[in-house]
């Protein structure tokens, strides 16, 4: 019996250290190595370029509407039918045209992840003019703002363009 527990006990050991420890440590290398924004969370002073922030003042462009709550991540399984979905959206429709944003389809829908960061041009673009107004600036400035902030699709065929709400407004703040 000793003679068959011996070789299982040294098995187990080399395992545990390749694939517990030299594994774990050998991803996190290439992980920090390679890709250290990602992993480190992609944080900036106002947040994570890869989870959405809620901007709640005129001054700044906001996301979709899901991104109050980053920690609520899934869809809502709100069917077009709801009318939970319609007051919502009405309630953002009237929130945005209050602040003198005409909207659009992705600024007043929420994601399917919840938590989306990003907002296509045309998006960012409906807001620069209540953006300029509320920070004194010409609304050419804030557009060339936008346009430097666009993310080209994967390639330049994998995707859409978009841009990182957050990134924007950060490129925002540094303006003035």
């Amino acid at each position: 019996m000793l003679s068959n527990l011996r070789p299982a006990i040294g098995a187990c050991a080399v395992f545990f250290i390749l694939l517990g420890l030299g594994y774990p440590v050998a991803e996190t290398a290439i992980g920090q190595g390679f890709f250290s924004h990602q992993a480190n969370g992609s944080l900036t002073a106002y947040g994570s370029t890869l989870v959405g922030q809620k901007w709640t003042s005129p001054r700044w462009f906001v996301g979709r509407p899901d991104a109050d709550n980053p920690m609520a991540t899934g869809g809502t399984n709100l069917g077009p039918r709801s009318k939970v979905l319609v007051t919502d959206v009405a309630a953002q429709i009237a929130q945005l045209r209050r602040e003198g944003i005409t909207p659009t389809p992705d600024l007043v829908t929420t994601s399917g992840s919840g938590i989306d960061p990003d907002i296509a041009p045309v998006d960012a673009y409906a807001q620069v003019a209540a953006v300029a107004r509320a920070r004194g600036l010409p609304p050419a400035e804030i557009t060339r703002l936008v346009k430097a902030q666009i993310h080209q699709p994967e390639f330049g065929f994998l995707g859409a363009s978009y841009i990182d709400v957050l990134q924007l407004n950060e490129a925002l703040a540094r303006l003035r």
